[in-house]
């Protein structure tokens, strides 16, 4: 069974502003400290936030280790798998991430997050673990740090 969720927010940063913080491993940093709800730590295993940089996300109930499959700085687009333990662990054979962050105008930009699954048929009804509000969350908790960030560069 094949899934695909999605979400997407403005913000009124400028796109490349937006990309310094997606496209390196600031992202997981900012995560790790600010969503502990989420989380209870992000640590990277192997690399420096380019591709083949391996993340282990551990939970509350379950931990998992992600690597980067692309990060492409000319699309302003950052791709991760899961590789080892949570939704593999359900009957998923993918779960892929993917932030996309596109050019909405000088000072405004989207940020895009995508969800790509496959379950195995016999553990179809496992696809409703599989949910954006995570997502949805990190994309809020950036978009309120860019805004601040632009703001405290704009007083100087």
């Amino acid at each position: 069974m094949v899934g695909q969720l999605s979400h997407e927010v403005e913000v009124k940063v400028p796109a490349s502003e937006a990309w310094e913080l997606y496209g390196t491993l600031r992202l997981a940093k900012l995560v790790g400290e600010e969503l502990s709800t989420l989380f209870d730590k992000i640590e990277t295993i192997e690399g420096g936030g380019g591709v083949g940089t391996i993340v282990k996300l551990t939970f509350p109930a379950a931990t998992q280790r992600i690597k980067f499959t692309k990060v492409d700085h000319e699309k302003r687009l950052k791709e991760t798998e899961v590789i080892e333990e949570g939704y593999l662990d359900m009957g998923f054979t993918l779960y892929r991430i993917r932030f996309e962050i596109f050019e909405k105008g000088d000072d405004s930009c989207i940020i895009k997050a995508t969800i790509e699954y496959d379950v195995k048929e016999e553990v179809a009804a496992n696809a409703s673990y599989a949910t954006i509000e995570p997502l949805v969350t990190i994309i809020e908790l950036t978009k309120n740090y860019l805004i601040k960030s632009k703001a405290a560069k704009d007083a100087n």
